[in-house]
């Protein structure tokens, strides 16, 4: 089981042991037994709980059964970090090529900047064409002297270091004035090609 799967089991469990013992048995199998049409199913069945969609969202994408694809993006964009974790990481394993064009959509959407972070962290991961001109333009917006959100611009900044694309020069150059941002911005800058 790897660190992602572990996590989620352990969070959903917890989740699915509040709605008693039969949710808990539903739980394990989704976690361990069920195959991918069980899975599939559980996205659209009427009734089932967040988790149990999670589960079979996390499961497929990890899996690359692209049945997941909606489902992780809406999970993507949820306002918990750890589900938004889960989904970045089946996502990154799913191979959609419509994957990074979701998470560049999520990532400027100037009204969800604070569920931006994975988002952010999924382009970086991906190396897709949209990455680096998403991230340029998230950033951008996030470099004013009141900024509450610097946690996404530091995760713009080391996504921008990581795909060294020259055209984030200007935007990574007016990080460095920021002191949260500084240290990190000067890095990327001597990654860029």
């Amino acid at each position: 089981m790897d660190d992602q799967l572990a996590a989620l089991a352990g969070r959903v469990r917890a989740e699915a042991g509040r709605d008693g013992p039969a949710a808990a048995a539903h739980c394990g199998r989704l976690l361990a037994e069920a195959g991918p049409d069980e899975l599939a199913a559980a996205l659209t069945a009427a009734g089932e709980p967040l988790w149990a969609r999670e589960v079979a969202a996390f499961r497929l994408g990890c899996a690359g059964d692209r049945r997941a694809f909606e489902s992780l993006v809406l999970f993507l964009n949820h306002r918990d970090p750890p589900r938004c974790a889960a989904a970045a990481h089946a996502l990154a394993r799913l191979g959609d090529p419509r994957t990074a064009r979701a998470a560049a959509a999520l990532a400027t959407n100037a009204l969800r900047t604070a569920y931006a972070q994975h988002p952010v962290r999924l382009l970086a991961e991906l190396r897709a064409p949209e990455s680096a001109p998403a991230l340029i333009r998230t950033l951008g917006r996030l470099l004013g002297p009141h900024e509450p959100h610097w946690r996404v611009a530091l995760a713009c900044v080391e996504g921008l270091g990581v795909l060294g694309d020259p055209r984030a020069r200007p935007v990574l150059t007016a990080a460095q004035s920021h002191p949260r941002l500084a240290t990190a911005a000067t890095a990327a800058l001597r990654r860029l090609t």
